[in-house]
């Protein structure tokens, strides 16, 4: 279905580096990049323009605006948000969703990684050594800092200082002026290694599932649509809230099948029921 096509990657932000490799071997299609597609009017991590609905909405934008422009039927695009983990709220993530969108053949396939390898982080800064703890603590210049007058000014942030001497600079203007800065990583991809390493690896989910075709149709995405709990505790027997099966479903046809025990095991450790260890 896709060999041979080519692939429009929509990013501002070089997320070909990592995406490129994986689609073209994968899926033997060629990819184009759009480094001259405006990805930041969709929304920017620094807040000069917020983005305008749910990260899936802004995706379907911009795979319709890019390949409209680009005069293509074949999309990818990735959408990142960052903030407290879904289900571990103390700990910070970041949330990757990627899209394939295939006019011609009336697809629409995503993949997700949630990680919490992650830096981003933000920092009220009052002197200068606060500022060169913040940048060793997130890993700068290898990943990039940001930085405003306040946490929620929206207008002219400084971006891309390449050096310590360049961010002291920076930061002594605000200082000098408003007596503090605010310091905040740098989440565009090309600027944060940490986050290009989520997008490849959500990146591989989504040419996973895109070699994954229905067994009756043969429409790609075939995957898991539901997840049933209920694997039995190993001591009492009561169901536990482990993964008893998974109902994998196709795009296209009503094709459905569950497949029991997914992580190869019959049974629960007990520690991980609600009956034996409350």
């Amino acid at each position: 279905m896709f060999q041979g096509r080519q692939l429009l990657i929509v990013s501002k932000h070089q997320k070909e580096i990592v995406l490129k490799p994986l689609f073209e071997k994968m899926l033997q299609v060629t990819v184009i990049a759009t480094a001259n597609f405006d990805t930041d009017r969709f929304g920017t991590f620094s807040g000069e323009i917020e983005r305008e609905g749910d990260a899936l909405t802004t995706l379907r934008k911009k795979c319709s605006e890019a390949m409209a422009e680009y005069n293509t039927d074949l999309a990818v695009a990735s959408e990142g948000s960052f903030g407290p983990h879904p289900s571990i709220p103390f700990l910070t993530a970041d949330d990757e969703l990627l899209i394939l969108i295939d006019k011609r053949n009336e697809l629409e396939i995503t993949a997700r990684e949630i990680s919490t390898e992650t830096n981003f982080s933000g920092k009220e800064i009052k002197t200068i050594d606060e500022l060169i703890d913040f940048a060793n603590h997130v890993g700068f210049p290898s990943h990039g800092i940001i930085l405003k007058s306040h946490a929620n000014h929206k207008e002219a942030p400084i971006k891309d200082c390449k050096n310590i001497d360049e961010l002291i600079f920076a930061a002594k203007k605000y200082i000098r002026n408003e007596g503090m800065c605010f310091a905040e990583t740098d989440m565009r991809a090309m600027n944060n290694p940490a986050r290009m390493k989520v997008i490849e690896k959500a990146g591989k989910k989504l040419v996973k599932k895109l070699q994954s075709n229905c067994p009756s149709c043969g429409t790609p995405g075939y995957d898991v649509i539901k997840v049933n709990p209920g694997l039995p505790c190993g001591q009492c027997g009561f169901p536990t809230r482990s993964t008893l099966s998974q109902i994998f479903g196709c795009l296209k046809c009503d094709n459905i099948q569950t497949k029991f025990y997914p992580n190869s095991k019959e049974i629960e450790d007990p520690m991980y029921c609600d009956y034996c260890n409350p």
